[in-house]
């Protein structure tokens, strides 16, 4: 019940913040209602998704301060899972997306325990190497389709299908992921004011000062570790349904698992909202790039070079992301 209190409860943020908020949440419950296209509806999706990555990683590597790259591994166990289960046993997704993210919460402890014993950049070496050696089993791996990966056959279902989240119109997609979102951030504001919240806090401060104080860091690290995974691996099961069509190159990649720490990073790594911050200035501007300039001879690759521009430009000015600069500025008006 306290949990619950503290989900819903976000009075420590200043009302202006908790204006804006309710106001973008407002505006996201409304946007499938306004005349957009179905490319705009597409990024919002996109958008929303990796809203929710963001989020996932920013228990481990925002509040508890360990860089991981390669959380994509779990989206593709969440989105095999899935897939397999529906193709092969017609097995609904509401049931094969929380099997998808057991297997992903025990994938994460089999190498997280062994991971955790590193620190600094052998740990995010560690964790792109474990990440990619799972895509390269699965690239092998006939019974999921090996590099070819799976296709949802999608016509054999009467749609709208909500138990195999099966949908001709984005907009379904929307809503059931928006629900998802919601979910995340309230989740996400009851785990920031958690034990474990603070004991992350004090381990990214000062390790050695939190195992003085009776933390379990090894523990403490693992079992947020597997919190992140599962947050990756729910999103990954419904990547699958989404996309219809996936392979481990897709869902696997290195390029990925780099993209969701990037989500947080530049959005705010360690607060509540960094990972929704980066996420709405990342999607559209990579989606809205890539088809500007890829649609003009010579410019291919140059949404790359300007979304990696942004990036270099928001960490040498705040290591801390967009958030860091609007407490920076809070900080310097109120002191004035």
């Amino acid at each position: 019940m306290e949990a619950l209190r503290a989900a819903f409860d976000f009075s420590d943020f200043r009302p202006t913040e908790r204006w804006v908020s309710r106001a973008v949440a407002a505006f996201l419950l409304v946007f499938p209602l306004l005349p957009v296209s179905s490319f705009a509806t597409a990024t919002m999706i996109q958008f929303l998704m990796f809203s929710l990555y963001g989020m996932g990683w920013n228990t481990i590597g925002g509040y508890g301060g360990q860089v991981d790259l390669g959380k994509a591994q779990y989206v593709g166990i969440g989105a095999y899972t899935t897939a397999v289960a529906l193709i092969r046993w017609d097995v609904p997704f509401w049931v094969s997306m929380p099997v998808g993210m057991g297997f992903a919460v025990l994938w994460s402890f089999a190498i997280g325990y062994p991971l955790f014993r590193l620190r600094g950049h052998y740990f995010a070496i560690a964790t792109i190497a474990a990440s990619l050696v799972l895509k390269d089993l699965f690239e092998v791996w006939d019974f999921v389709g090996a590099a070819r990966g799976l296709e949802i056959p999608a016509h054999r279902f009467a749609t709208p299908d909500f138990v195999r989240l099966i949908f001709k119109e984005d907009v379904y997609y929307y809503y059931v992921l928006l629900a998802f979102f919601f979910g995340g951030v309230l989740y996400m504001n009851a785990f920031r004011k958690s034990r474990l919240g603070y004991q992350l806090r004090l381990i990214k401060d000062n390790e050695d000062m939190a195992r003085s104080l009776g933390i379990n860091v090894h523990w403490a690290k693992v079992k947020t570790y597997a919190i992140a995974t599962a947050f990756v691996s729910m999103v990954g099961s419904f990547h699958a349904c989404y996309i219809k069509n996936i392979e481990p190159e897709d869902t696997m990649s290195l390029d990925l698992s780099i993209l969701i720490a990037l989500m947080a990073m530049l959005g705010g790594a360690g607060s509540l909202w960094g990972p929704i911050i980066g996420a709405g200035i990342l999607i559209p501007l990579k989606s809205y790039f890539k088809e500007w300039f890829g649609a003009r001879a010579g410019l291919v690759g140059m949404d790359l070079i300007l979304y990696a521009l942004i990036i270099m430009v928001v960490s040498a000015v705040e290591p801390r992301g967009i958030w860091g600069l609007v407490e920076r500025h809070r900080a310097r008006r109120e002191s004035a």
